[in-house]
């Protein structure tokens, strides 16, 4: 055997004859049998060409050659130990990471899903930027932003995220004059008001609102209609006093993360999480 062909096994039977004193007490230590200790020893010895044990007392010393032997394998069991703290010594995740979205997806997509993730990275802080509609996105207002429409243009690199459906929701027998609930006129754009024209609702309207949970609230008193995304309207759609109907348009959302955190690993750490949250925002 040469020196290339020693291996930590072999040097660990060593190190366990010699702080046990018997090939019984390696055997226990290593959890192997113990003819395998005396097979093995020998193995070495005849490799190396030394004796490496001597018995006196019923025990097994080390000769002088061994405990030259030993000196070497104690260093490097240390530096064996050192390998193994390497993962220690990894710093955490840190930072505050600020995501701007809408109200209705901080609160039914991310929220929920929030507290699990920061106990497993104690070092991060989020802050949810979140309003009605877009947040303005800057260098110096987000980090992240989940939009409900695609950009033109911005010095910020963007991916689609996910794609909601959206739900018209009405009594599902008729009632007279139910209340529409529509959204602002700066939203006349989105699929949700598209639909509500094109049924000749939109001008009916007698419930204005940009914030979704006013609308859902509505739409459980059985006596309102109204267009909802797919993650606040699980439970009126299970309702059997009321009818869902899937609009044949869905709304893209889409990622944008500022170009200067592209490789910073808490950014990357954040948007994984955020890609799962929408992977299961139908799930409670």
């Amino acid at each position: 055997m040469t020196g290339p062909d020693l291996n930590w096994d072999d040097l660990r039977i060593i190190a366990a004859v010699k702080d046990e004193g018997t090939f019984a007490g390696a055997s226990a230590h290593l959890r192997i049998d113990e003819t395998t200790v005396a097979r093995r020893l020998a193995r070495i010895q005849r490799a190396l060409g030394v004796r490496l044990f001597e018995a006196a007392d019923g025990l097994r010393k080390p000769t002088p050659q061994c405990e030259r032997i030993l000196r070497h394998i104690s260093d490097m069991a240390l530096q064996v130990a050192k390998i193994g703290q390497i993962g220690d010594s990894v710093p955490d995740l840190a930072g505050r990471l600020r995501i701007a979205c809408t109200n209705g997806i901080a609160e039914q997509i991310l929220a929920p899903r929030l507290a699990p993730f920061l106990a497993q990275h104690p070092g991060l802080a989020i802050q949810l930027l979140s309003s009605s509609e877009n947040v303005q996105f800057s260098r110096w207002q987000a980090d992240i932003a989940i939009r409900l429409r695609k950009p033109d243009k911005g010095d910020f690199t963007i991916a689609r995220l996910s794609d909601m459906r959206l739900y018209f929701i009405e009594p599902a027998t008729g009632i007279d004059t139910p209340v529409v609930c529509a959204y602002p006129p700066e939203l006349d754009q989105i699929p949700e008001s598209q639909f509500l024209k094109t049924r000749g609702l939109q001008q009916q309207a007698r419930c204005v609102t940009d914030n979704i949970r006013v609308i859902h609230t509505l739409l459980l008193s059985h006596r309102a209609v109204g267009v909802l995304p797919d993650y606040l309207c699980a439970d009126l759609r299970a309702d059997k006093r009321l009818k869902a109907t899937s609009l044949p348009r869905r709304r893209e959302i889409w990622l944008l993360l500022q170009n200067h955190l592209r490789q910073d690993r808490a950014a990357r750490v954040v948007i994984d999480w955020v890609r799962e949250c929408f992977q299961h925002k139908d799930q409670p």
